[in-house]
């Protein structure tokens, strides 16, 4: 009888800042998967109470990276992919932030449903407290899919997208060694968009409903929420992804530029801070339009491994 073929590697990768509580959880759910995981690497961003003593806490499973400073949830996941990818082999890299809490069965519905297809991103279902779908990590479906992938998409009883999020983003190793890391100047917001984007430039991805995650922010709301000097970031990212990134064709820009200018008129309708909102937006328009990001090798210096971990995977 023919062999089963060998499960794919898959490994993990956790930022964490200041959540200890919520990083024990995540860690516990991590290693409770039907679905093993070869290992997590729990990047720690210059955490000040003992999300590390929590990471060294839950044994040989954790690879711990403690950063000497907050390099952001884009620089957390750049630092952490490329470590997963210089020391542990993996096929495929899982990502998320230290409130994602996978169901157990998360990984497997993932793993599942990309086996034995052109998939190299698949994002799963991500839910409140209460079981709602929570508005923050909507996947944006793929425009103009072609019927076979849409057919495909669904025999697996999921839909092709374009971007996901990175509450729960499977992405394929190789593809990871072919692009690039996430670009760590971005720091916070829209990091996520850019860099799934590219990852799906002229290839397949898949959101996948039946594989749960749950996402405990404090309060459930969409990224137009009034995000008071974090709007700075809004814009300046988005900015650069438009002018700089080559993760959207130009009429994608356009699609996603016209779209991101009405997400802000609402945001700005419903603030109830407009001065500070129009501050990150002059700052954001300034440094969108006058500078672009650094590359990593520069954004991510002085972080020991991490840093030849970055190196080593851009060929820097």
């Amino acid at each position: 009888m023919p062999s089963s073929p060998a499960p794919p590697r898959v490994v993990a990768v956790v930022v964490a800042y200041n959540r200890r509580d919520l990083l024990a959880e995540v860690l516990e759910a991590l290693a409770a998967q039907t679905e093993r995981v070869a290992r997590v690497v729990v990047v720690d961003n210059a955490s000040t109470d003992d999300s590390a003593e929590v990471a060294r806490a839950a044994g040989e499973l954790v690879d711990l990276i403690r950063l000497p400073r907050n390099t952001g949830g884009a620089g957390g996941f750049a630092a952490g992919m490329a470590v997963a990818l210089a020391d542990h082999a993996p096929d495929w890299l899982w990502l998320m932030d230290d409130d994602t809490v996978p169901t157990p069965t998360a990984l497997a519905e993932l793993v599942g449903a990309v086996a034995g297809t052109e998939v190299v991103v698949a994002g799963s279902r991500v839910e409140w407290f209460d079981g709602t779908e929570h508005p923050m990590n909507t996947p944006r479906p793929k425009p103009f899919a072609g019927s076979s992938e849409r057919a495909a998409a669904q025999a697996r009883g999921g839909m092709p997208i374009r971007s996901t999020s990175f509450v729960s983003m499977l992405v394929r190793a190789d593809v990871v060694r072919a692009i690039g890391l996430p670009i760590a100047d971005y720091f916070i917001w829209n990091d996520d968009f850019e860099y799934s984007a590219r990852a799906l430039r002229g290839r397949r991805g898949l959101h996948v409903p039946s594989s749960v995650v749950l996402h405990k922010t404090r309060v459930l709301g969409s990224t137009d929420a009034d995000p008071g000097h974090r709007f700075y970031y809004e814009v300046r990212n988005k900015l650069w992804m438009f002018r700089r990134s080559a993760s959207l064709a130009p009429w994608e820009k356009l699609l996603y530029g016209g779209s991101s200018v009405l997400r802000w008129l609402r945001t700005g309708i419903r603030s109830q801070d407009r001065a500070t909102l129009a501050d990150g937006w002059r700052r954001g328009w300034r440094d969108g339009t006058r500078y672009r990001p650094r590359p990593n090798a520069d954004a991510l210096a002085g972080l020991g491994r991490a840093s030849d971990a970055v190196a080593a995977v851009e060929g820097s």
